[in-house]
């Protein structure tokens, strides 16, 4: 698709070229938004996406925005990078981080975040025992205790002697 679209570029400003006259003003403004077309793609080349270093980021040229976020920053990574989002982080503490984006990406973000809280909520669903496996549990240690308060009321009283008049 895009060996045919630069094909297609090609013959037209060709044909633009022939069909106007051959003036040193018209090769110079058609070479002007030649290089203009190549300098835009090799910025846009050049822009890193996903996530990136604070100062990278910075470097967009654009407004950026913050948010706190506490937790596992790989997980959101999944969730960005599936999302196509420019963020970074900022280690603020232990496991505490300032999550910068650009602010155009605001609804992006906002779709990464519910995702993220889904899929940590999931995780600590997961890992919660079943009910009923906590119940049975339960109730096995209380068999085990009154089985050995039994055991331990039957030794003591046959340890007993009978008493003698």
């Amino acid at each position: 698709m895009i060996i045919f679209q630069e094909q297609v570029e090609r013959e037209s400003w060709a044909l633009v070229i022939r069909a106007s006259k051959l003036t040193a003003e018209v090769v110079a403004k058609a070479f002007a938004v030649i290089c203009s077309q190549i300098k835009k793609e090799h910025i846009k080349a050049q822009t890193p996406k996903g996530c990136q270093a604070v100062k990278k980021l910075m470097n967009h040229n654009c407004a950026i925005a913050t948010v706190p976020m506490e937790g596992d920053k790989g997980l959101f990574k999944k969730i960005a990078d599936e999302l196509h989002v420019d963020y970074a982080f900022h280690k603020t503490g232990k496991n505490k981080y300032l999550l910068l984006f650009k602010s155009g990406q605001a609804d992006s973000i906002t779709n990464c975040m519910s995702k993220y809280a889904e899929c940590v909520m999931k995780r600590a669903k997961d890992k919660r025992p079943p009910v009923m496996d906590e119940f049975k549990k339960a109730k096995e240690r209380a068999d085990d205790a009154a089985n050995r308060e039994n055991s331990q009321h039957k030794e003591r009283t046959r340890t007993r002697e009978p008493v003698r008049e």
